[in-house]
């Protein structure tokens, strides 16, 4: 009976650790990816040949250094530049022309051809974008950006129209640094926006989409054409910008920014030449051939966003409250007069009155005697 009983100890234990052992291995199997757990139960069934599709190596590394180094995890997980809030009290659209033979924007024009990783914006750009790590838009006509899927373009397009030599290999694009018409960009077309963000008080001027501009000049001493190629939007455009650096100083090579910064920060100078406004012109349509009136507007518009910038908590150059009420009724002012008075009387009284700790001077009368 004895030995029965030590005998059914034994099953029972032996039945519990294989209950206790499967367990263990479920959870681990449940706690592993899904992949993980394919391929552990494959391994544990038996005749069941591995059929997990090992991922493309080449595809991967394509992925990985696709849009210069940075995934589109990366760019979801890290974003570098703020969006424009879509509930802003005040905004404006502002478009410039930056002329690269300023010395504001000469960084944008140097170098002319790439010198190793050195490259101008406009190489870095048209680099980008034949290789399809950004979109590029149509320029309109009218000059109005549409910065959507159907205005999308194609480099090979835009190389022919403009008659850019290039070649194909294995149905690839590929475009020598001397066909690239870096040297005769010298002109963008930015469009920003000013606004102001009541979230945190603050004034932003923000880019929104710049186009390059070639600049050909007559063959028969005429005036040199201009041909706007196509609107790169900037966000799509900005994780690339701050890899890429310019010079700013013609005096100290070592003065450097990136791209993103000399933007974001608006060192740039431009002239503008169109504001959106109701009727879609633009400041040449509004001054028609007088100069003098296309400079006024000009300057008109850029005295306006100043006058804002600096207006946004009030006047500066306006007196207190109590100043301007005095100035309008006599009698605050006359209150105000006898205030400033009666403070200015009882300090000079706290002034000249003697201190009790101190010791005061010896009294000295004089007797005068009669004779």
């Amino acid at each position: 009976m004895k030995k029965g009983n030590w005998i059914l100890r034994l099953t029972i234990v032996a039945i519990c650790l294989q209950f206790s052992i499967f367990n263990f291995q479920f959870s681990i199997c449940s706690a592993q990816p899904k992949q993980r757990r394919t391929q552990l139960q494959q391994r544990t069934e038996p005749g069941v040949q591995m059929r997990i599709q090992q991922p493309n190596t080449q595809q991967s590394t394509q992925q990985g250094t696709q849009q210069g180094g940075m995934t589109q995890r990366m760019r979801i997980q890290y974003p570098t530049a703020l969006d424009m809030p879509e509930d802003v009290v005040w905004r404006r659209d502002i478009y410039r022309e930056i002329d690269l033979t300023q010395e504001e924007n000469a960084g944008l024009y140097d170098p002319v051809e790439p010198q190793g990783r050195r490259m101008n914006l406009f190489t870095y750009v048209f680099k980008l974008a034949l290789n399809g790590y950004i979109p590029v838009y149509e320029y309109n006509l009218d000059g109005n950006e549409v910065l959507e899927e159907t205005a999308k373009v194609d480099m090979k397009s835009i190389l022919d129209n403009y008659h850019i030599y290039y070649t194909e290999e294995g149905g690839k694009v590929k475009v020598d640094n001397s066909d690239i018409p870096s040297a005769e960009v010298k002109m963008y077309y930015l469009k920003e926006c000013a606004y102001y963000d009541q979230a945190n008080t603050t004034f932003h001027i923000k880019p929104i989409a710049f186009c390059p501009v070639m600049v050909r000049e007559d063959d028969f001493g005429g005036e040199s054409a201009k041909y706007p190629l196509f609107w790169v939007k900037y966000s799509d455009v900005e994780p690339y910008l701050s890899r890429q650096s310019i010079k700013v100083s013609d005096f100290n090579d070592a003065a450097q920014m990136n791209l993103d910064d000399y933007f974001t920060r608006n060192k740039y100078k431009g002239k503008i030449y169109k504001t959106a406004n109701r009727l879609g012109k633009t400041i040449a349509q509004i001054a028609g051939e007088d100069s003098t009136k296309y400079s006024a507007e000009q300057r008109r518009i850029e005295a306006e966003l100043e006058a804002f910038r600096q207006n946004i908590f009030g006047d500066p150059a306006r007196r207190d409250s109590l100043d301007s009420l005095a100035a309008a009724d006599p009698k605050v002012a006359k209150a105000t007069a006898k205030k400033k008075r009666e403070r200015s009387s009882r300090s000079e009284r706290a002034t000249s009155k003697p201190s009790s700790s101190g010791a005061q001077p010896a009294r000295v009368s004089v007797r005068r005697e009669r004779h």
